[in-house]
């Protein structure tokens, strides 16, 4: 009875054995076809994406020498069209759109999409008319003088107003360090300016919107529209010697994306507002703009525990947030 006992052992093992050869011949068969189709996909998309790539390339640099020879080179111009009237123009076209809705209640497409259900509906025109009239100041009287001075220290790398553009690669990697560079300038100047006695006299003006709309993204004391606003954002181009172009593309996002994040609409297809919203109605949460610093720092634990956490995704169809992942139903006293 032993030894059959053996054999038996012995013949389960082989079969064991063999079924896991049998095993590993299918999976390393399997892997195998997925490398070579997945092989064969990326470079056909690479290459597809690279033959695009050099016609936009090509585009943008005829478009780019057009412009500079109708300027003459005259550097002084072309950086002010770049660093700060397209940028202005995208700024306010983008939140005029959002200032009717605010205003008017209409299109119903946006407004649905409201964050704090109840607020600015319809926004105060009386406190809006005041915010315009602070983000005005702080464009001509702060930022514009910024510019200034950001534009010789541009002359002084050389390379901003050449007649060649970035490659779309670079501007990319350029893209990564300016919104990293960003992160943490604007992290910790808006922490120290939540500081009680800096909250008091500079930051309490930017939190009388508890329910931000898209303009208030740089109504802020002129000391908060320096340090917090300003510096951030154009820190990044003059580190890496940008070319003009880039500086452009890059300030007309970065006021987009804080139009957004400010907006008070959480949007199908753009970037969530949840987070910065949440800062606007808690003053202690969610002081970043990735989000990257308050997890390290644990300044967004309160905001994890909450539905506006949940809602913090990018929209992707057109039911809105508030509707799918309401609020939890506040307790009877």
């Amino acid at each position: 009875m032993k030894r059959d006992s053996g054999y038996s052992t012995m013949a389960e093992q082989q079969k064991q054995a063999e079924k896991l050869w049998d095993a590993l011949k299918v999976t390393a068969c399997i892997l195998g076809t997925g490398l070579l189709t997945f092989t064969a996909l990326a470079n056909t998309i690479s290459w597809n994406v690279q033959n695009l790539w050099d016609a936009l390339g090509h585009f943008w640099q005829t478009m780019w020498l057009k412009l500079y020879y109708l300027f003459e080179g005259k550097e002084w111009t072309i950086f002010f069209l770049g660093a700060a009237l397209v940028p202005s123009l995208a700024f306010w076209c983008f939140n005029g759109i959002l200032m009717v809705a605010d205003v008017t209640g209409k299109p119903t497409f946006i407004t649905r999409y409201r964050i704090q259900l109840g607020k600015n509906d319809p926004v105060d025109t009386k406190k809006l008319r005041q915010a315009i009239y602070t983000v005005l100041c702080n464009q001509f009287f702060i930022s514009f003088p910024m510019l200034v001075l950001m534009f010789y220290v541009m002359k002084w790398w050389g390379n901003t107003f050449s007649k060649e553009l970035p490659t779309f690669r670079w501007f990319l990697v350029e893209l990564s360090i300016f919104t990293l560079i960003e992160e943490i300038l604007f992290y910790y100047t808006h922490r120290l300016a939540h500081l009680p006695l800096l909250y008091k006299h500079i930051h309490k003006k930017h939190h009388e919107w508890t329910a931000p709309i898209g303009v208030v993204s740089i109504y802020a004391h002129p000391v908060e529209h320096i340090l917090s606003n300003t510096l951030p954002v154009m820190t990044g181009p003059m580190i890496m010697g940008s070319h003009i172009v880039s500086i452009a593309a890059w300030f007309s996002l970065a006021l987009i994306t804080t139009s957004i994040s400010h907006c008070g609409y959480h949007l199908p297809f753009l970037p969530s507002p949840e987070f910065h919203d949440f800062h606007h109605l808690k003053f202690n949460q969610c002081y970043g703009v990735l989000g990257v610093l308050d997890y390290l720092h644990g300044t967004d634990t309160v905001f994890r525990q909450t539905k506006a956490y949940e809602r913090h995704r990018v929209l992707l169809s057109f039911t809105p947030l508030s509707e799918s992942i309401p609020e939890a139903p506040k307790r009877a006293e």
